[in-house]
């Protein structure tokens, strides 16, 4: 029997929850009577697809199957795919087909020098996540608005685990929950794709399928996000809400960690209220350091 790899079982996964996204009228197929399935079926998609059900089924199992080019095309064709989600199940097949790297990589990841000075010198919100979204440094005005990092452990020094956590977002209170939690978990979906059976991906993946049921609801939508762009509005009780933009750099490695910078419009509202929260966090860590003294 042919043994399973990584990749395939991730990409067996995708091709699943694609499938279950999708209705029959969407693809022009008559639903018939009651179906037992949600989505389309195995042999349905296989049909669109121009391959065998046999074929398709190994593939969503995992089975060690080497999928060409053309029938990737027909898939993605089938399925609706982006192109973001495109080259998601290219790299996740072109990645089965290879034999499992004997040595990875999965060394702490670090900050450079010229980073940490390049965030301390920026007049705007920023902080870099590592691959995994752990928070791996950050500067004044990020501590201002998000809150202090040292009031967690390293260990929960994670966007993906702080957004499931209410003492840090609150679903309820935040507006764009739902839609920020997609976007950091498609960024968690591009890592594991890269590298499935990393420790870090496994450990905060794991913690929060056993926790949180919201959060097996939304990972099992296989949103993939490569770069992330966007825009929320934090509420913040000193100064009200601010409404933000906020957008991913890539830096050096590959993959490597990324810098997340927030900004507000020039002159408006939210840049006065930013101001005025930086202010207020700026003369509470002064007011801070002289008590300790």
């Amino acid at each position: 029997m042919n043994r399973s790899t990584p990749h395939a079982r991730e990409l067996g996964d995708f091709l699943r929850a694609r499938r279950g996204q999708l209705r029959p009228q969407d693809v022009g197929l008559d639903p018939g009577g009651r179906r037992k399935v949600t989505g389309l079926r195995r042999e349905e998609l296989a049909l669109l697809a121009g391959v065998s059900t046999d074929y398709y089924q190994r593939m969503e199992q995992g089975r060690e199957v080497r999928p060409s080019d053309d029938i990737l095309n027909a898939l993605a064709q089938a399925l609706g795919l982006n192109d973001k989600e495109c080259r998601h199940l290219f790299a996740l097949a072109r990645a089965a087909r290879q034999p499992a790297p004997v040595n990875t990589d999965h060394d702490r990841e670090r900050v450079p020098d010229s980073t940490r000075r390049l965030l301390r010198l920026m007049a705007t919100p920023a902080l870099v996540l590592g691959r995994h979204l752990d928070v791996l440094d950050w500067n004044q005005m990020a501590e201002a608005l998000l809150g202090s990092p040292d009031d967690y452990p390293p260990d929960r020094l994670n966007m993906l685990l702080l957004m499931f956590d209410k003492t840090f977002t609150d679903p309820l209170t935040c507006p764009g929950w739902e839609e920020q939690a997609l976007e950091y978990m498609g960024m968690m979906r591009t890592a594991v794709a890269a590298d499935p059976t990393h420790p870090r991906a496994t450990a905060v993946i794991g913690e929060l399928s056993i926790r949180s049921a919201e959060f097996r609801r939304l990972w099992a939508r296989h949103n993939v996000r490569e770069a992330v762009s966007g825009s929320k509005t934090l509420r913040v009780p000193q100064v009200g809400d601010i409404d933000l933009t906020w957008d991913t750099y890539p830096l050096p490695g590959n993959p490597g960690p990324v810098m997340l910078v927030f900004t507000v419009e020039p002159n408006s509202a939210d840049a006065d209220r930013l101001q005025i929260l930086t202010s207020l966090h700026a003369t509470r860590s002064l007011d801070g350091r002289a008590r300790s003294r």
